[in-house]
């Protein structure tokens, strides 16, 4: 029993450092998203790219490369190699560290398979973990490839989303599983009416993120830089401005401003009510420790949204300002409330027939 003990213990302070990781994985994002960077690297070698150009020659070869793609022609016209070089640094940064993590959880699962550490019902969820890592690279490539084509200066903004959202679904299944194999029985209660509430919120909060990537797709900011209002309205006349109507939820960055900020104010008001029913519940001391985390953190998600908004109109295209930090702590700032109301769900689900 106490090896087995042992062995949960140390798989899952394995699956933590994953978690660690992705939380960094998909910051990382984010900067090469503020920066620019994302189209910098027009190959997806897997193994050779783990290596920077190493000389000048090759240095040269990569940014003709660059030169060749719409983002350059278009917009990036006057670059220098000393600026290809900064944005050729954060998005071979972001592939080297989804690199480093694919090589923790082959040298790990290598490892806890030899010194079988492993149980027999843990194959299945690392298989699973497996065919999520690798098919976030797949979309990572699938939507970098979307902005080398045609006229396009970034990245498509649906795929953008897509890719953010399965690297979140990633690292709440990677915790999730951690959790599994952390949290005793004995600290997780049974509260059906409580898990609903939560679960509501998780999907609400889902739709949520997906359209803070679109907002960051379509760089939404600056197209309403005010608050409480969007542009001096309340409900803007040019929310379904687009044919056919369809179309708007996902490129009309007015419609995606007025929703993302509703969706905010949604989740304010459902996790407020439901901290009240939290509060008012028996449970384990565990949960009595951590059931302010949803509320606390979603207040300020929401002040640094909003702070977001207001500093768009200072950005300076290449400097990374009070906007860019603004926005970078904000997505941060959603994934600590994702993890948040993922560790809720799981403490409210004890004593059931399902582990």
């Amino acid at each position: 029993m106490q090896t087995t003990d042992r062995s949960s213990r140390l798989v899952a302070t394995w699956l933590l450092i994953g978690v660690g990781m992705t939380v960094i994985q998909i910051a990382l994002g984010g900067i090469t998203r503020l920066t620019g960077s994302g189209l910098s690297i027009t190959e997806w070698d897997v193994i050779t790219g783990a290596l920077p150009p190493l000389n000048e020659h090759q240095w040269m070869l990569e940014f003709d490369k660059y030169r060749q793609t719409p983002q350059y022609h278009l917009l990036n016209f006057e670059f220098t190699l000393a600026d290809f070089k900064f944005i050729f640094f954060w998005e071979w940064f972001h592939r080297l560290w989804a690199r480093t993590i694919g090589l923790v959880f082959a040298i790990g699962f290598i490892w806890f398979l030899v010194k079988k550490h492993f149980k027999k019902e843990m194959i299945g969820p690392l298989l699973v973990l497996f065919l999520l890592g690798a098919m976030q690279g797949l979309i990572g490539w699938i939507m970098v490839a979307s902005g080398l084509v045609g006229d396009a200066v970034y990245v498509k903004p649906t795929r953008l989303a897509l890719h953010f959202i399965f690297a979140l679904g990633l690292l709440s299944y990677t915790f999730w599983f951690a959790l599994k194999l952390l949290v005793p029985q004995a600290q997780r209660i049974c509260n059906n009416r409580l898990r609903k509430w939560n679960l509501a919120i998780l999907m609400v909060l889902t739709l949520q993120l997906l359209y803070g990537a679109l907002m960051a797709g379509h760089k939404a900011a600056m197209a309403a830089p005010t608050w409480p209002s969007i542009n001096g309205d309340w409900i803007p006349g040019t929310l379904f401005r687009e044919t056919p109507l369809s179309i708007n939820f996902i490129d009309n960055v007015i419609l995606i401003h007025f929703i993302h900020r509703g969706l905010a104010y949604l989740l304010l008001l459902l996790i407020s009510v439901w901290s009240v029913q939290l509060y008012k519940a028996k449970g384990s001391l565990l949960f009595y420790k951590t059931r302010w985390l949803p509320l606390g953190i979603v207040i300020v998600q929401l002040i640094l949204g909003i702070a977001s908004v207001l500093s768009s109109t200072g950005i300076i295209p290449g400097h990374w300002g009070i906007f860019e930090w603004m926005a970078q702590i904000h997505q941060l700032t959603g994934m600590l409330l994702l993890l948040s109301l993922v560790w809720m769900f799981y403490v409210l689900r004890g004593n059931q027939a399902e582990s």
